[in-house]
């Protein structure tokens, strides 16, 4: 798995400090609108809530912006949109399995935006279930090294559900059950030990290993499918090797 989470981490980063930053505020911002519209406008309350806010704190968005997401969603505030979830499925190059999350207020739309996304950049879209089989919801913790070793995450987390860790270079992956994921942040809070993220997501259970041509495409791809203001989030099959990421960046 470490190979797709590493490159994850490493774009996200990219992401916080790049021209794509404007781009991410609008999503963690959409993130919290819509846990606080599910969920309510408590954090303490509201475990998906407090996690979207974490993230988006972690990843310089301004407090006010924070704050008025919250009172749109929850209902304190007038304007908010009513987003839905929809899934799309679908093969990128190199037959790599993708699911493509939107969060949108216009199914049309979206749906346009991601076909147009997969037809200009080798990809083709899936009948649903063709490709959702061959990945697990789990819940994955990303954990700053900060000096920390895989022994002192692992007892942190053990005991709370954590099926296990990953080392990423600079962080630790720390993977559960969906159903685990704040048991299992809290137990790293309660340790004393700082995280990144805290999401529910999809590990795929096979993995397709790509060289330098093959990942450049489906890169290409991915980056395509996630300018688009309508996809939260893509999740993807394929494994690069460190050596592969390298030739990659240069």
């Amino acid at each position: 798995m470490s190979g797709h989470s590493k490159w994850a981490t490493t774009k996200h980063k990219k992401a916080v400090i790049d021209a794509r930053r404007g781009k991410m505020f609008a999503k963690l911002i959409k993130n919290i609108e819509v846990a606080a519209r599910t969920g309510g406008g408590d954090p303490d309350g509201n475990p998906t809530l407090f996690d979207a806010i974490q993230k988006a704190k972690k990843s310089s968005v301004p407090n006010d912006n924070i704050d008025r997401a919250v009172k749109r969603g929850s209902g304190a505030d007038a304007g908010g949109a009513d987003y839905q979830n929809i899934t799309y499925e679908g093969y990128g190059p190199n037959g790599v399995a993708l699911l493509i999350e939107c969060l949108t207020d216009n199914r049309n739309r979206a749906a346009t935006e991601v076909r147009t996304a997969m037809t200009r950049n080798g990809g083709a879209m899936a009948d649903p279930g063709s490709v959702a089989y061959l990945f697990n919801r789990k819940g994955v913790v990303i954990v700053p090294k900060n000096g920390l070793a895989e022994d002192d995450v692992l007892l942190a987390v053990l005991d709370a559900g954590a099926e296990e860790v990953n080392d990423l270079g600079e962080s630790f992956e720390v993977v559960s059950e969906a159903t685990d994921l704040v048991a299992v942040r809290t137990a790293l809070v309660d340790a004393g030990i700082d995280y990144d993220s805290a999401d529910p997501t999809f590990l795929p259970t096979m993995q397709v290993e790509l060289d330098a041509e093959g990942a450049k495409k489906v890169f290409r791809l991915i980056d395509a499918l996630e300018d688009s203001d309508e996809v939260q989030n893509v999740y993807a099959n394929f494994d690069v090797s460190d050596e592969v990421m390298e030739a990659v960046d240069a």
